[in-house]
């Protein structure tokens, strides 16, 4: 059994590639986790961006 990993995705990134990494770590569509984080930062602005911001900082990029 291979163990997945989370990484910040180099194809499917619009700003630091953190959507396209989660939804490649959930197989889903990136377009649904975006949609997450645009309408999560209407109604909860300080912690979506807050949260964006340490998953932009600690999750690493793929090679």
């Amino acid at each position: 059994m291979t163990k997945k990993k989370l990484f910040r995705s180099k194809k499917e990134r619009m700003i630091g590639g953190v959507c396209g990494g989660l939804a490649n770590y959930f197989n889903i569509d990136p377009t649904i986790v975006r949609l997450i984080f645009v309408l999560s930062f209407f109604f909860l602005f300080k912690s979506s961006l807050l949260i964006y911001l340490l998953l932009l900082i600690f999750i690493p990029e793929e090679q």
